[in-house]
């Protein structure tokens, strides 16, 4: 099996639209999260969400516009930034060959808001037709589609749908097409833009979304927090280039790190409530895949959306998996940041732990002052932490349908 090298990453965040500004707001604690004001047929409302200010126009042509939803847009934003740190910005360069080079997309929504907006035509404005463009901005493989057209990418292509685990899937899959020799190289991730009316509403039905935090509204996504009282929908891509080692190191590529170990586990349990030992079970098998031990991870980036069940679980998940060692292991989660993307989450905050690996900091649980008692690992409280000499690295992301999916990665 051949080794592969992360050697580009991208993002476009409610914290930065960089991958060293997102970083530095973790590191930060600085929150994104705001309150927007959505228009619903009823009034306005209120809600809390990750929002990112992008301008469209300063990166793409108007007549480009036109066959691109939000959630495209993100992505190939993230994907430039990914591509020129990997020395690979120009499409046709002629320093890998696009027939081996693949994409690999995970998202939850794809065209959400193009889906809202074409039904809000339909059902309230009363048009007779809908726009042209319709159906090809709110398909899900758009996203890869504008992605491999950009840069000539004509190796095996793929959009993976497993809600908030859907691009941590995505870069495990990717890693699988280079490790057994059906690409050399993948441009790997996810992007959500679902900050539209039926979303949100759709969100609300389920009474899983926080409420405004007394200490402000930045403050209201509060991971393995005592007063959390749910999660904060959030937008946004993130991108990693993945490489064939022999061949990174041979063009002279920068690797940032090593992609070791994935696994994918499904609960076949329920459709929200999650189940501790199938991720677990995820943990083992992505260090068995990695062939490491539990003690050589130094820093664990978890799914924590925030959630009364899910941090809960997630917790007793990672004492299954780590054992004695769960009681030393560093942990956060980054979403009370950034807020949770959905399935753009795991490609985000794995971007994040490959971060922390190569700079030896450990990025905070923003606004954890006072934890549930049931959440009582080392779960990094609101300050960063010096993390040197970190050897390895994980990103857990767990779903509703059950899907989880974890990643590992090591020092270069």
């Amino acid at each position: 099996m051949r080794r592969v090298a992360i050697t580009g990453l991208g993002v476009v965040s409610a914290v930065g639209c960089t991958s060293p500004a997102f970083f530095e707001a973790l590191l930060a604690a600085r929150s994104g999260i705001r309150a927007i004001d959505i228009p619903f047929p009823t009034g306005s409302e209120s809600v809390l969400a990750g929002a990112i200010a992008f301008d469209p126009d300063q990166h793409f042509a108007r007549a480009r516009l036109l066959t691109m939803d939000r959630v495209s847009q993100f992505a190939l934003v993230a994907a430039r930034e990914a591509m020129a740190q990997a020395g690979l910005a120009s499409p046709a360069d002629g320093t890998l060959a696009g027939e081996r080079f693949g994409v690999s997309i995970g998202t939850g929504s794809g065209g959400a808001g193009s889906t809202d907006l074409a039904y809000t035509a339909l059902l309230e404005q009363k048009v007779a037709r809908l726009r042209p463009m319709t159906v090809v901005l709110s398909m899900n493989n758009a996203i890869a589609a504008h992605v491999s057209m950009e840069f000539g990418l004509k190796g095996p292509s793929s959009t993976i749908s497993n809600a908030c685990a859907s691009s941590a899937t995505a870069i495990g899959e990717a890693f699988r097409q280079i490790r057994h020799g059906y690409a050399d190289a993948m441009l790997a991730g996810g992007a959500e833009a679902l900050l539209n009316r039926g979303t949100i509403k759709a969100w609300q039905a389920m009474h899983t979304l926080a409420k405004p935090h007394a200490d402000g509204d930045q403050a209201s996504c509060r991971p393995f927090s005592v007063d959390r009282s749910g999660l904060v929908l959030a937008e946004g891509a993130a991108m990693l280039v993945l490489e064939e080692w022999d061949s990174a190191k041979k063009r002279g590529a920068n690797i940032l790190a090593e992609l070791v170990g994935y696994a994918a586990t499904t609960d076949a349990h329920h459709l929200t409530q999650p189940e501790p030992q199938q991720q677990a079970r995820a943990m083992a098998l992505a260090l068995a895949d990695a062939r490491l031990n539990t003690t050589d991870i130094g820093y664990l980036n978890a799914h924590g959306t925030a959630t009364e069940v899910g941090d809960v679980v997630e917790t007793n998940a990672i004492k299954l998996a780590f054992a004695d060692h769960a009681q030393h292991l560093p942990v956060s989660s980054s979403k009370g940041v950034h807020g949770h993307a959905m399935g753009a989450a795991g490609a985000m905050e794995f971007i994040a732990s490959v971060m922390a690996l190569r700079s030896g900091q450990l990025p905070p649980t923003a606004f954890l002052e006072h934890p549930d008692a049931r959440c009582d690992l080392d779960y990094i409280p609101r300050v960063a932490r010096d993390g040197a000499g970190l050897r390895a690295v994980m990103s857990n992301s767990f779903a509703f349908g059950g899907s989880n999916a974890v990643l590992i990665a090591q020092a270069a």
